[in-house]
């Protein structure tokens, strides 16, 4: 099962116009089967969608997972998630993170083919180091300890060091980044990640560096292959 983790910035690129054309066009050519999406609203209340529903439906045969707490958002604190079609969503949460700036995570359950019943989580962490440790603290102790195998985390973890920041995932969680997905016209920082449980593996992964993914935000969207684990 592929997995795509894209920051869309609101669908602003490189050259300053919001295209969210662009930023479909990208998505539909990952392949992926789940997409979390960071950014994927406006920043002002309402926080419309910066990608509208029905161009989702236009440009992609993707379903829009049910985060959203108003009509006009996309998602929940600008977290969001596609679904192919054959993935059924079995649940979804919204989860409070501490910060000093309004920050959320959102989980969805989700019985996917090839991997069996698994969790996702969208995350876009905070800028300072401290509050980012404990939003993952607050993420880990959101997903109950016997489901902590079967969950993926995704998203902007907002951290430069290659290494370290994320001790308080602890050892159930593998961190892994697929490579420097920041700045897209300059990558030099990888704060695009994946984190999952020891029931499943990375088959592979990688950045997306070509086409319109080259413009069309300044993250470069990141994906990998999972598998359940041998």
């Amino acid at each position: 099962m592929r997995v795509l983790s894209y920051n869309i910035r609101k669908a602003v690129g490189l050259d300053r116009r919001r295209n969210p054309e662009r930023v479909m066009s990208v998505i539909a050519e990952s392949g992926a089967d789940v997409v979390i999406l960071q950014e994927a609203d406006k920043r002002l209340p309402p926080r419309p969608a910066a990608i509208p529903r029905h161009l989702i439906d236009l440009e992609s045969d993707y379903d829009v997972v049910d985060l959203a707490a108003t009509d006009v958002s996309l998602g929940w604190h600008g977290n969001a998630v596609l679904v192919k079609p054959g993935i059924d969503v079995l649940g979804v949460d919204r989860l409070m993170l501490p910060g000093l700036e309004p920050r959320g995570a959102v989980r969805v359950q989700l019985a996917a083919p090839r991997v069996g019943d698994i969790s996702v989580i969208g995350a876009h962490l905070g800028l300072l180091r401290r509050w980012r440790r404990r939003q993952l603290a607050a993420i880990r102790s959101h997903v109950a300890p016997q489901d902590r195998a079967h969950t993926i985390i995704a998203g902007d973890f907002n951290e430069w060091a290659p290494r370290g920041g994320f001790e308080p995932l602890g050892r159930e969680f593998t961190v892994m980044s697929p490579g420097r997905s920041f700045h897209t016209a300059y990558p030099v920082a990888p704060l695009d990640r994946f984190a999952h449980g020891a029931a499943l593996r990375v088959t592979d992964s990688g950045t997306i560096r070509h086409g319109e993914a080259r413009h069309a935000s300044d993250h470069m969207p990141i994906w990998a292959d999972f598998a359940p684990a041998r």
